[in-house]
């Protein structure tokens, strides 16, 4: 039995969820839902890690008004209530000593879900903002007109959500201009879409004049591009290809490893290929690895020279497709127990109809196959790291065993697993990321780097994220007490600050819980693949 074609696409699947129940818009944030803005709120005597590359320092003040980040300097003193010389306002006082604060962490790739996996947009949100991801750029998100709507209610914070940033499919809106059949065509949608309010377009390996005409009218519009350059189309447009025509970011590693093809310039599949069943598209897509220039070629160098000098981004998603690589350690992850929904957990499970369910009959080749892909990917991101590309994190969390917020974090551990040091893995979540969200307007950054002006979205932490990518996980990290011999979990996010506001990590956790425990309380136990 084949796939059904609508679930073929990851970048497909949110609509298609849609379709099949619909995502419910976030509750309204209530009183006990965050604290603030303040007018005045310090944050005192914490170890900083500001997001640009700088070393550790502290202890240190931050000073928040409002939802902008007023001051960055000084510690110690400095007791609640206090007013300064110049008669500022009564301060909110965060003890920080023995904490680390960073930028919010930018999810540069993600969908909210939908029905049959997770119906209420209000799990992934709080899942996000409980892994101190303050910022995520739907891709899209939802539906339009979802999307839309859920992005201005977080802009008020009129919800408990992250930043939304809105990028959507070419064609797709009520009331859209009809066809993309032709170079006007599409440049129509692109400007019917951004007086919409749109912040940019998800784009895929359409033909040669059309993802032209939706590069080139996005451009002159303001609006960012990302590419999902699915096999369908990547015969006649890989990554590079994209990239000249003004392409600003290639998302997962479609394209990539077209681009560096040795002895074809098509993946030699096998003559029983098929692209619609999933077990074949992502079984064989691993099968790349040694069909390509090798690492350090000169093919190889001038593929890293031409995306740094189009200032491409490259954003690669490995935490999505990590499953693979080994899929039993994916299935049995700590998470899934305490925060994923039996809806998802079923979602999950080997289905010809559920979109990166294709464990029908995964096997040690295939899993040695995606280790050997993984191995030279990471070594062409960090090689583009190293010429001064630019790198940014996203997760696509929600199909593969892979859930929101955990799925970032994966995705932090898997950049420094390619060599990233940890300062530079920090500075792809956060600032690299607002770099390539604010480029294709001309503003200035408004986050990602903790600096005086800059928006109010920070991550506080008990440990040290530096020793420990772990730590950042809500089931925090395994850690032996020398003291009391006893193992402990250590870790998770302490406070997330998105627009000043500051949010308990650990409740919007246990809020996540009391969801996934209602709904095992209001189904039928099952014997499929029970969750742990």
């Amino acid at each position: 039995m084949l796939l059904r074609v609508a679930v073929l696409a990851l970048v497909l699947s949110p609509v298609a969820a849609s379709a099949q129940g619909g995502l419910t818009p976030a509750p309204n944030r209530g009183a006990n839902d965050g604290r603030g803005p303040f007018p005045r709120l310090v944050i005192q005597n914490v170890m900083l890690i500001d997001g640009a590359g700088a070393p550790p320092q502290g202890p240190t003040n931050i000073t928040i008004e409002g939802n902008r980040i007023t001051q960055v300097g000084g510690g110690g003193g400095g007791g609640r209530g206090g007013r300064g010389a110049a008669g500022q306002p009564q301060a909110e006082i965060i003890d920080g000593r023995g904490m680390f604060v960073m930028p919010g962490l930018i999810d540069m790739h993600v969908h909210a879900g939908g029905a049959p996996k997770n119906a209420d947009a209000e799990y992934a949100y709080k899942l996000w903002l409980a892994h101190g991801i303050t910022t995520v750029r739907g891709v899209p998100l939802g539906s339009f007109e979802f999307s839309k709507s859920e992005k201005e209610r977080s802009a008020k914070n009129e919800i408990v959500a992250p930043r939304i940033v809105n990028y959507q499919r070419p064609g797709t809106g009520q009331g859209a201009p009809a066809g993309l059949n032709t170079p006007e065509q599409a440049r129509a949608w692109v400007r019917w879409a951004a007086q919409q309010g749109i912040d940019g377009l998800k784009v895929g390996a359409q033909d040669p004049p059309i993802m032209e005409a939706l590069i080139d009218e996005a451009k002159k519009l303001g609006l960012g591009t990302t590419a999902h350059l699915q096999q369908t189309g990547v015969g006649r447009m890989d990554a590079r290809d994209a990239a000249r025509l003004g392409l600003g970011t290639v998302t997962h590693f479609y394209g990539l490893f077209e681009s560096l093809l040795k002895d074809y310039t098509i993946q030699p599949w096998d003559a029983t290929y098929n692209y619609s069943d999933e077990a074949h598209r992502f079984g064989q897509v691993a099968r790349l690895w040694d069909k390509i220039h090798p690492p350090g070629s000169d093919e190889w160098k001038a593929l890293i020279k031409e995306f740094k000098s189009l200032n491409t981004t490259l954003d690669p998603t490995m935490t999505i497709y990590a499953a693979g690589r080994d899929v039993m350690r994916a299935r049995n992850a700590d998470f899934h127990e305490k925060y994923t929904l039996p809806t998802m957990w079923e979602f999950y499970q080997p289905s010809r109809g559920s979109h990166g369910s294709y464990w029908f009959d995964w096997t040690t080749a295939d899993e040695v196959a995606w280790r050997n892909f993984y191995h030279v990917w990471m070594q062409f991101l960090n090689d583009y790291k190293k010429a001064g590309g630019r790198v940014t994190t996203g997760s696509d969390a929600g199909f593969i065993y892979k859930l929101y917020g955990f799925g970032l974090i994966e995705e932090l551990e898997m950049l420094q697993e390619a060599g990233f040091h940890p300062l530079e893995v920090i500075r792809a979540a956060t600032l690299h990321g607002a770099e390539t969200l604010a480029i294709p307007s001309g503003k200035p950054i408004e986050m990602g780097i903790i600096r005086p002006g800059m928006l109010a979205d920070l991550v506080i932490i008990d440990q040290n994220p530096l020793h420990n990518l772990k730590v950042l996980y809500g089931t925090g990290a395994v850690k032996l007490n020398d003291a009391t011999g006893q193992v402990e979990r250590v870790g998770g996010v302490k406070y997330t600050i998105k627009d000043g506001i500051v949010y308990d990590a650990k409740k919007l956790l246990a809020d996540v819980e009391a969801m996934v425990q209602k709904q095992k309380g209001s189904r039928p136990t099952t014997n499929q693949d029970s969750q742990r």
